[in-house]
């Protein structure tokens, strides 16, 4: 490869079969990720930056980037990465929008299932051997979903609901209609109606703590959160106050607002399960992503047009 081959540095670990194709096209990648020490000697000379959530792309790391071009996140969520910043000046940024689809729709209808049997208390009980029968838990069939946020990942979970017999609802204030016939509504009856409340919006400044104590106290007695999306989309103070109280009857989080956790009390709630952000992280998600951003790369390589550029109103250079 010739010295003045553009250079894309891969800053968390990626799909090694996609990083083998990454480096088939017309440009150097530089493995950065061992972490910020490996990643600072690349920053002054990289065309490409491929991230997934770990390392976060500032406005501070953009400016010490000048011939950077393209970021490409291999996920679907670019909360890591300052658009503003990458679109003044002038900087792409790709994502991998359907490569976690599946993978989060099954680990949600999971949590389901798993908050709705209280299963992880007989499992212990089981494995410390304890051998409890007796009536517990309850069917999920004739449940009411709600899904706060109805993109592709809620479509795809709602779908595998209404095959368990549950009845979807949902509240997305950027969809003028449903795309599969799902009632929309207002949050507020949404919260009202739900047995489960399944949260998949993006983050942003104004749905901060979206469901915050008001909200929470709207929820019907003994229902549930499910969160697969954004850990401060939950104000997790509320959220545990009202496990205490007993008005929700438990939450399954697989994010949360600081990652790693620091709120311990929430982690050992018998009521609570809780999952190191995992939805996207089976093999086959995985290689998804990868395949996507490589193909990204080499596009804007190709200078082709990008199929999943989020900051549109940047042009190719």
């Amino acid at each position: 490869m010739a010295a003045e081959a553009p250079i894309v540095v891969v800053a968390d670990p990626l799909d090694a079969g996609a990083v083998r194709r990454l480096g088939e096209g017309p440009c150097r990648v530089v493995d950065a990720t061992a972490g910020a020490e490996a990643l600072a000697p690349a920053v002054a000379s990289m065309w490409g930056l491929v991230v997934r959530s770990r390392t976060k792309v500032t406005a501070e790391l953009l400016a010490r980037a000048p011939a950077l071009r393209l970021v490409a996140r291999a996920g679907v969520g670019t909360d890591n990465i300052d658009l503003a910043a990458a679109s003044a000046r002038g900087i792409r940024v790709v994502n991998a929008p359907t490569a976690a689809t599946v993978s989060v729709a099954e680990l949600s209808v999971a949590l389901y299932l798993l908050l709705a049997r209280d299963l992880l208390p007989p499992i212990a009980e089981t494995r410390a051997g304890r051998w409890k029968r007796g009536t517990h838990g309850h069917e999920v069939q004739g449940r009411t979903v709600g899904f706060v946020g109805y993109g592709r990942i809620a479509r795809e979970t709602a779908r595998r609901a209404q095959a368990l017999g549950m009845t979807p609802i949902a509240h997305d204030p950027f969809l003028p209609a449903s795309p599969d016939g799902t009632p929309l509504v207002p949050l507020g009856e949404l919260l009202e109606r739900s047995d489960f409340v399944s949260l998949h919006a993006a983050l942003t400044p104004e749905n901060h703590h979206l469901l915050d104590a008001d909200r929470i106290r709207r929820m019907k007695p003994g229902a549930f959160v499910v969160n697969v999306a954004r850990g401060p989309l939950v104000d997790e103070a509320a959220l545990l106050a009202a496990l205490q109280s007993g008005h929700l009857g438990g939450a399954a989080l697989d994010v949360f607002e600081v990652e790693p956790p620091v709120r311990t009390e929430l982690l050992a709630h018998p009521r609570v399960i809780p999952t190191p952000h995992l939805g996207a992280s089976t093999h086959e998600a995985q290689a998804r992503a990868g395949e996507a951003v490589v193909d990204e790369v080499h596009r804007a390589l190709r200078r082709e047009p990008l199929r999943f550029q989020v900051n549109p109103e940047v042009s190719e250079p």
